[in-house]
């Protein structure tokens, strides 16, 4: 239940995770496309730019209704934040992400805040 993610955010090669109903609906787009290369290519079969999937996203960001400005980095700080309000060790965080420092992975405890409320004081 991974992705190897090739020439990912930095030109890094990395690992992530892989949802069970997403690998239902990667099979059946499989099926209909047969991709050859990539799992998602372009109309002439190539990898997609970066400019394309940035289109790509803001669409789908559109078709649910979404009125911000939607990117791919905000995807992927998404999908940090939620592992760590989620309890996920940084050092997870910070190998799925392919940050190279564990201070890079930090710039997401600033955001998850959700369960700050309830950690008990050791005083209490």
């Amino acid at each position: 239940m991974l992705i190897r993610v090739r020439e990912g955010k930095g030109g890094k090669d990395r690992y992530t995770i892989l949802s069970e109903k997403l690998l239902l609906e990667l099979r059946a787009y499989y099926k209909e496309h047969r991709p050859k290369k990539y799992l998602f290519e372009g109309e002439q079969g190539g990898q997609y730019s970066t400019t394309s999937v940035a289109r790509i996203v803001s669409r789908a960001a559109k078709w649910a209704g979404i009125q911000k400005r939607v990117t791919p980095h905000m995807l992927r700080h998404s999908f940090a934040t939620h592992l760590l309000e989620n309890g996920t060790d940084l050092r997870y965080i910070q190998a799925l992400l392919g940050h190279n420092s564990s201070q890079t992975t930090e710039i997401y405890t600033h955001v998850a805040t959700k369960n700050l409320n309830k950690i008990k004081n050791p005083l209490d």
